[in-house]
């Protein structure tokens, strides 16, 4: 809800060696084990990180995220042109999600698009530790230049949620980075302004 959309792309000649770091689902690591293993990545894998600004997200979706995601994995795969791509798939439907994928490239690799592809294939799994690394980086330097803490920027982080709620109530605006077509964001935005009509009521 609140900071840029993060996608990474890993390739390496064979996964021995993600292997041997025990590389899992970014979500199943603490922030500092995320950081130690992107180092380590970045050491022996080819990474692609493309990050989507949230006007970026707003202008772009259109009520379609997994079209607009879709796009942004083909532009990864295709600056890396592996023959073999392993990808998590976003929308609910794999079969369709691969073919939103294929259509935005130049060439065929064999795709495989899977859900939980990132607790499957050690590609995967670093692809998402790289790319939660970077968010959380951006994150913290939105939250320094706010001047308060703004959680995870996700949805389901009450502490994000408490920090939209205060700076709508504040500013009578939404916070900059905040992806403004977001239900989560336009609900808190709605609320907090029939709140002040009914204040003004009373």
């Amino acid at each position: 809800m609140i900071g840029p959309m993060v996608v990474a792309a890993v390739m390496v000649a064979d996964d021995g060696q993600l292997r041997s770091m025990r590389v899992k689902d970014s979500k199943q690591l603490s922030p500092e084990k995320r950081e130690q293993l992107s180092i380590r990545i970045l050491k022996v894998a080819e990474v692609r990180i493309e990050v989507v600004q949230p006007h970026d997200i707003d202008a772009n979706t259109n009520g379609h995220l997994n079209r607009f995601e879709a796009e942004v994995f083909a532009r990864l795969i295709e600056s890396l042109r592996a023959e073999e791509v392993f990808v998590d798939a976003c929308d609910v439907n794999e079969n369709r999600f691969a073919g939103m994928i294929m259509r935005h490239l130049s060439y065929r690799p064999h795709l495989v698009c899977e859900h939980k592809a990132d607790s499957t294939y050690p590609v995967v799994s670093a692809a998402s530790i790289i790319a939660k690394t970077r968010r959380d980086a951006i994150v913290r330097e939105i939250e320094v230049e706010l001047g308060q803490p703004i959680g995870t920027g996700y949805a389901h982080d009450k502490v994000t949620v408490a920090f939209l709620q205060n700076w709508i109530k504040e500013k009578e605006c939404l916070p900059p980075y905040t992806r403004q077509t977001w239900a989560t964001a336009k609900r808190e935005y709605s609320a907090a302004k029939t709140t002040k009509l009914t204040d003004w009521e009373e």
